[in-house]
C-alpha cells in the first residue's frame, strides 16, 4: 500500500483495487488534554479510541446503508482498526461541515452574546469551516465557497441538505440510549459526480451529553455500542 496522507486522526493509504485505506488513530482534537471536537488540533491521546471511533463508524454507517443514504463505507477490519472506502475528492484542502442542534463550544464562544449556552437550535444550524490549523479554522459560507471555486450552490445545497439528514438520524438513535446529541463534525467529498459523506462518524466527532453533562469519547462509545 502507498502512504497518500498522514492526517491528525488517520493515516491514509492507497489499494490496488481503487479504494483508500483509512488507519485510524488513537489521537483525539483538544486543548490541554481535554477533548474537544470543536478544537483544530491534537490535544490527547487515548489509547483504544482509534478502534473504538472505527466501530462507531460502522455502526453508523450501516444505518445510513439501511437509510439508503450513499457515502463512501465500503468495509472494515476492527482489529486492524482499518476501513476501506471509495475515493472521494475532497473540496479544496479539507472542508469541514458541523451540525449544530444545541448552542455550545465555539457557537457560545462566538454567539454568546445573543444565545444562551445549550439553547435549541431548531432544525439544526450548519456551517462549513476550512481544515487550516494556523487559520484557526476559518468559516466560510456557501457564497464564499462559489466564488473561491471550490464549490457550486448545487453541491453545497446538496451537502447541507444529507449534512441534516444524517445528523437527525444519529440524533435518533443517541436519544434511544438517554444521550442528547449537542453537535457533530462531518467531512464531503466529491465521487463520480456525487457530493457525499466521506471520513467517520465516530465518538471523536461529536459533542454529546447525558444527564446534563457531557460523556467523554471512550464511554460514549461504549454507550454506543453496549459494551
Amino acid at each position: 500500500m502507498e502512504k497518500i496522507y498522514e492526517g491528525k486522526t488517520k493515516t491514509v493509504y492507497q489499494l490496488e483495487n481503487g479504494n483508500v485505506l483509512l488507519k485510524f488513530k488513537d489521537d483525539c482534537t483538544g486543548k490541554d488534554g481535554v477533548f474537544d471536537p470543536g478544537e483544530n488540533s491534537i490535544g490527547l491521546t487515548i489509547e483504544g479510541i482509534g478502534k473504538a471511533n472505527l466501530e462507531t463508524s460502522i455502526h453508523f454507517f450501516e444505518i445510513l446503508k439501511e437509510a439508503g443514504i450513499k457515502t463512501h463505507y465500503v468495509s472494515a477490519n476492527v482489529d486492524e482498526a482499518t476501513m476501506e472506502v471509495l475515493p472521494a475528492k475532497v473540496f479544496g484542502k479539507g472542508l469541514e461541515v458541523i451540525c449544530r442542534l444545541k448552542a455550545t463550544g465555539s457557537f457560545i464562544r462566538r454567539y454568546g452574546d445573543y444565545i444562551a449556552d445549550g439553547a435549541e437550535l431548531p432544525g439544526g444550524y450548519v456551517e462549513t469551516t476550512f481544515k487550516d490549523d494556523a487559520k484557526g479554522d476559518p468559516l466560510v459560507t456557501c457564497e464564499g465557497l462559489e466564488a473561491l471555486h471550490i464549490m457550486t450552490r448545487e453541491m453545497f445545497e446538496s451537502m447541507k441538505a444529507q449534512t441534516l439528514k444524517i445528523t437527525h438520524i444519529v440524533a435518533a438513535d443517541l436519544a434511544k440510549k438517554g444521550l442528547d446529541l449537542y453537535d457533530i463534525k462531518f467531512e464531503f467529498g466529491y465521487n463520480n459526480d456525487e457530493v457525499i459523506l466521506i471520513d467517520e462518524i465516530a465518538s471523536g466527532n461529536m459533542r454529546v451529553y447525558k444527564d446534563g453533562k457531557i460523556v467523554d469519547p471512550m464511554d460514549l462509545t461504549k454507550i454506543i455500542l453496549g459494551k
